[in-house]
């Protein structure tokens, strides 16, 4: 994809000219180092933007972005999300808010930091593209539908969330971010797109991440038991990243009144057992299913319902289970082989 250039009538050629410049189309990314985050910036640049990556690396990684720091287009600022962000970027055209521990082990670390970093950081997100004129765009979860009495999951369904359990930090803490957004959108006319991500997988995820599909590569690749919390018949749909990011930039381009929330994810549904059963054989290691007692509130079901986007952005995820396994395997393979991986945390899925 290639982007447009913006045109600055503030600024023309050499003297005496009155031919036009264009100037490079400028993003900030908050969460930058993360996973998606990290993807998303290194997209952005192929795409000819300046961008700038916002992180305070509570879990985001350096060996992320370590790439992009040479390229001439990146900036790096360390800084938490819930502060203002005054003096962060001029003459933006997109924000992406990604800033928040996305796997249960780390937002549970310190839910009420959770809890600001979604809603203060949405509100700083929201009055810096209220200065800057910038598009805002909120990373949103499926997690906003709880534990789904509906199955698969449209954006019309208000979803079944317990407000007050050990999860309610990060699902209840998306839900309010959505409610900003789309206040600012009808009170102060700030043009916002709002997405709903169903699990994502790929290079890049911290090898302690907690979700499922690292710790099961993990396990795997150490000869660990795989540890599954239930009965292991509890589904998920897992989407490779590169597809979620194509998403992302798809939505991003349509027309200002095209906000959301859009369901991206892929629609493929598998049981926790059979992606267990995936990692073993692909990895070919000896380890064993060890089944523990399920978490609280952790959902039963999870399916996105992907109409609105096929229909709207002409997007569908391309790249499929197998594949996206033996990529992210290879990548945690070389991480492992580098050095050690540091502490792991089990967590839910």
């Amino acid at each position: 994809m290639r982007t447009e250039q913006t045109f600055d009538e503030s600024i023309t050629g050499a003297p005496g000219k009155s031919s036009p410049i264009y100037r490079k189309k400028k993003a900030l990314v908050t969460g930058g180092a993360g996973f998606l985050g990290s993807h998303l910036c290194k997209r952005l640049l192929d795409e000819g933007y300046q961008v700038i990556c916002l992180d305070n690396f509570s879990t985001g990684q350096f060996s992320n972005i370590d790439d992009l720091t040479t390229h001439a287009d990146f900036q790096l600022v360390v800084q938490d999300i819930e502060k203002t962000l005054d003096g962060v970027g001029d003459e933006l055209d997109e924000i992406y808010n990604l800033a928040c521990p996305a796997s249960p082990p780390h937002y549970q670390l310190d839910p009420v930091r959770t809890m600001k970093t979604n809603v203060m950081g949405a509100v700083s997100v929201l009055d810096l593209a209220c200065r800057t004129g910038a598009t805002a765009f909120q990373a949103s979860t499926s997690e906003v539908y709880g534990d789904p009495l509906v199955h698969p999951q449209p954006e019309s369904y208000f979803g079944n969330v317990n407000p007050t359990g050990p999860r309610a930090c990060y699902d209840e803490g998306k839900r309010a971010a959505e409610t900003l957004f789309f206040d600012y959108a009808r009170t102060r006319a700030v043009p916002i797109k709002v997405v709903r991500i169903f699990n994502t997988y790929g290079p890049n995820m911290r090898p302690d991440d907690g979700r499922v599909v690292s710790n099961f590569i993990i396990q795997a690749l150490r000869g660990e038991d795989i540890t599954i919390y239930g009965t292991g018949n509890q589904t998920r749909s897992f989407c490779y990243v590169d597809d979620l990011i194509e998403g992302f930039r798809r939505f991003m381009m349509t027309p200002d009144n095209a906000l959301g929330p859009m369901n991206l994810g892929n629609p493929g549904e598998f049981t926790i057992l059979e992606l267990a059963e995936k990692v073993i054989e692909k990895t070919g290691s000896p380890s064993k299913l060890v089944f523990l007692e399920k978490p609280k509130d952790d959902p039963q079901q999870r399916k996105p319902d992907i109409s609105q986007a096929s229909q709207e952005l002409g997007w569908k995820p391309e790249i499929s289970l197998d594949k996206g396994l033996d990529f992210t395997i290879a990548h945690f393979d070389n991480v492992l082989s580098k050095a050690d991986a540091g502490p792991f945390v089990e967590a839910a899925e």
